[in-house]
Protein backbone atom coordinates (compact mmCIF):
# COMPACT_ATOMS: atom_id res chain seq x y z
CA UNK A 1 0.00 0.00 0.00
CA UNK A 2 2.19 2.70 -0.89
CA UNK A 3 1.30 6.63 -0.54
CA UNK A 4 -0.50 5.66 2.79
CA UNK A 5 0.89 6.75 6.16
CA UNK A 6 -0.08 5.40 9.28
CA UNK A 7 -0.70 7.87 12.31
CA UNK A 8 -1.53 7.29 16.02
CA UNK A 9 -5.43 8.02 16.94
CA UNK A 10 -5.16 10.92 18.87
CA UNK A 11 -8.84 10.88 19.55
CA UNK A 12 -9.38 14.55 17.50
CA UNK A 13 -8.27 13.07 14.45
CA UNK A 14 -12.10 14.51 12.93
CA UNK A 15 -12.02 18.16 12.03
CA UNK A 16 -15.15 18.72 14.80
CA UNK A 17 -12.83 17.99 17.42
CA UNK A 18 -10.52 20.44 16.01
CA UNK A 19 -10.96 24.27 17.52
CA UNK A 20 -13.00 26.54 15.06
CA UNK A 21 -10.80 28.67 12.87
CA UNK A 22 -12.22 31.80 14.38
CA UNK A 23 -14.37 30.57 17.39
CA UNK A 24 -14.99 33.99 18.75
CA UNK A 25 -18.28 34.72 17.44
CA UNK A 26 -19.96 37.86 19.43
CA UNK A 27 -17.99 39.88 22.41
CA UNK A 28 -19.57 42.80 23.56
CA UNK A 29 -20.20 45.13 26.29
CA UNK A 30 -23.57 47.09 25.72
CA UNK A 31 -26.24 49.39 27.45
CA UNK A 32 -28.89 47.97 25.89
CA UNK A 33 -30.92 45.17 27.00
CA UNK A 34 -29.36 41.34 26.58
CA UNK A 35 -30.88 38.43 24.53
CA UNK A 36 -30.16 34.50 25.67
CA UNK A 37 -31.47 33.91 21.81
CA UNK A 38 -28.50 36.37 20.42
CA UNK A 39 -25.88 34.81 22.15
CA UNK A 40 -26.94 31.03 21.14
CA UNK A 41 -27.60 31.63 18.16
CA UNK A 42 -24.31 33.44 17.68
CA UNK A 43 -22.53 30.32 18.67
CA UNK A 44 -23.92 27.87 16.48
CA UNK A 45 -21.93 24.81 15.17
CA UNK A 46 -22.56 21.83 13.34
CA UNK A 47 -19.52 20.22 14.95
CA UNK A 48 -20.07 21.14 18.35
CA UNK A 49 -22.13 18.04 20.48
CA UNK A 50 -22.49 20.38 23.55
CA UNK A 51 -23.25 23.80 24.35
CA UNK A 52 -23.35 25.41 27.32
CA UNK A 53 -25.09 28.52 28.01
CA UNK A 54 -24.71 30.71 31.42
CA UNK A 55 -27.62 33.98 32.01
CA UNK A 56 -26.44 35.57 34.98
CA UNK A 57 -29.72 38.00 36.58
CA UNK A 58 -30.40 41.21 38.62
CA UNK A 59 -31.35 39.37 41.78
CA UNK A 60 -33.99 41.27 44.28
CA UNK A 61 -31.35 40.64 47.33
CA UNK A 62 -27.65 40.23 48.43
CA UNK A 63 -26.08 38.83 51.60
CA UNK A 64 -29.84 38.91 53.50
CA UNK A 65 -30.82 42.54 52.04
CA UNK A 66 -32.92 43.81 49.39
CA UNK A 67 -31.49 45.53 46.18
CA UNK A 68 -33.98 47.83 45.02
CA UNK A 69 -32.05 48.45 41.75
CA UNK A 70 -28.28 48.38 40.23
CA UNK A 71 -25.86 49.82 37.19
CA UNK A 72 -23.21 48.46 36.25
CA UNK A 73 -19.83 50.43 34.94
CA UNK A 74 -16.97 49.43 32.72
CA UNK A 75 -13.39 50.51 32.73
CA UNK A 76 -12.24 51.76 28.77
CA UNK A 77 -9.65 48.55 28.70
CA UNK A 78 -13.18 46.17 29.57
CA UNK A 79 -13.71 45.63 25.84
CA UNK A 80 -10.31 44.21 25.53
CA UNK A 81 -9.86 42.20 28.62
CA UNK A 82 -13.08 40.56 27.76
CA UNK A 83 -11.07 39.59 24.89
CA UNK A 84 -8.14 38.24 26.68
CA UNK A 85 -10.42 36.39 28.36
CA UNK A 86 -12.31 34.31 25.32
CA UNK A 87 -8.99 33.90 23.31
CA UNK A 88 -7.35 31.97 26.97
CA UNK A 89 -10.67 30.08 27.06
CA UNK A 90 -10.20 29.33 23.56
CA UNK A 91 -6.24 27.76 23.60
CA UNK A 92 -7.30 25.70 26.92
CA UNK A 93 -10.45 24.12 25.26
CA UNK A 94 -11.38 22.60 22.04
CA UNK A 95 -14.22 25.55 21.55
CA UNK A 96 -16.08 25.34 18.28
CA UNK A 97 -17.94 28.55 19.33
CA UNK A 98 -17.73 31.01 21.78
CA UNK A 99 -20.53 34.91 22.55
CA UNK A 100 -20.35 36.64 25.83
CA UNK A 101 -21.95 39.69 26.41
CA UNK A 102 -22.15 42.04 29.44
CA UNK A 103 -24.55 45.26 30.24
CA UNK A 104 -23.75 48.24 31.96
CA UNK A 105 -25.71 51.22 32.55
CA UNK A 106 -28.85 50.61 35.31
CA UNK A 107 -30.42 47.34 35.36
CA UNK A 108 -33.71 46.23 37.27
CA UNK A 109 -34.86 43.53 39.27
CA UNK A 110 -35.03 40.54 36.84
CA UNK A 111 -32.98 42.29 33.95
CA UNK A 112 -30.29 40.26 32.01
CA UNK A 113 -26.65 41.00 33.90
CA UNK A 114 -24.65 38.57 31.16
CA UNK A 115 -25.19 36.14 28.98
CA UNK A 116 -22.10 33.65 27.36
CA UNK A 117 -22.19 30.74 26.27
CA UNK A 118 -19.39 27.96 24.79
CA UNK A 119 -19.59 25.23 21.89
CA UNK A 120 -17.71 22.03 21.86
CA UNK A 121 -17.20 18.84 20.46
CA UNK A 122 -18.49 17.07 23.86
CA UNK A 123 -21.16 18.25 26.35
CA UNK A 124 -17.90 18.15 29.29
CA UNK A 125 -15.95 20.50 27.40
CA UNK A 126 -19.07 22.51 26.89
CA UNK A 127 -19.31 23.00 30.63
CA UNK A 128 -15.87 23.60 31.63
CA UNK A 129 -15.06 26.13 29.14
CA UNK A 130 -18.05 28.19 29.79
CA UNK A 131 -17.92 28.12 33.50
CA UNK A 132 -14.26 29.13 32.78
CA UNK A 133 -15.16 31.79 30.68
CA UNK A 134 -17.78 33.47 33.04
CA UNK A 135 -15.66 33.16 35.90
CA UNK A 136 -13.19 34.51 34.42
CA UNK A 137 -15.21 37.10 33.09
CA UNK A 138 -16.54 38.39 36.48
CA UNK A 139 -12.29 38.14 37.99
CA UNK A 140 -10.26 39.81 35.48
CA UNK A 141 -12.62 42.10 33.37
CA UNK A 142 -13.07 45.17 34.78
CA UNK A 143 -16.81 45.64 35.10
CA UNK A 144 -18.08 47.18 38.93
CA UNK A 145 -21.69 46.72 40.03
CA UNK A 146 -22.76 49.50 42.38
CA UNK A 147 -26.42 47.76 44.46
CA UNK A 148 -28.75 50.19 45.94
CA UNK A 149 -30.31 48.74 48.68
CA UNK A 150 -34.00 48.92 49.88
CA UNK A 151 -32.82 50.24 53.41
CA UNK A 152 -30.74 53.48 51.66
CA UNK A 153 -27.48 51.96 51.89
CA UNK A 154 -25.31 51.35 49.11
CA UNK A 155 -22.29 49.27 48.19
CA UNK A 156 -19.76 49.04 44.93
CA UNK A 157 -19.05 45.06 44.29
CA UNK A 158 -15.58 44.29 42.21
CA UNK A 159 -14.06 48.32 42.61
Amino acid sequence: MSGTHSRPSTGRDHPGEQGAEDPIRLLEIRDTALSVDEVFAAVGDEAAGGTALFVGTVRSHDGGTDVDGLGYSAHPSAAAELRRVAEKVVADYPVRALAAVHRVGDLAIGDLAVVVAVACPHRAEAFAACRKLIDDLKHEVPIWKHQTFSDGTEEWVGA
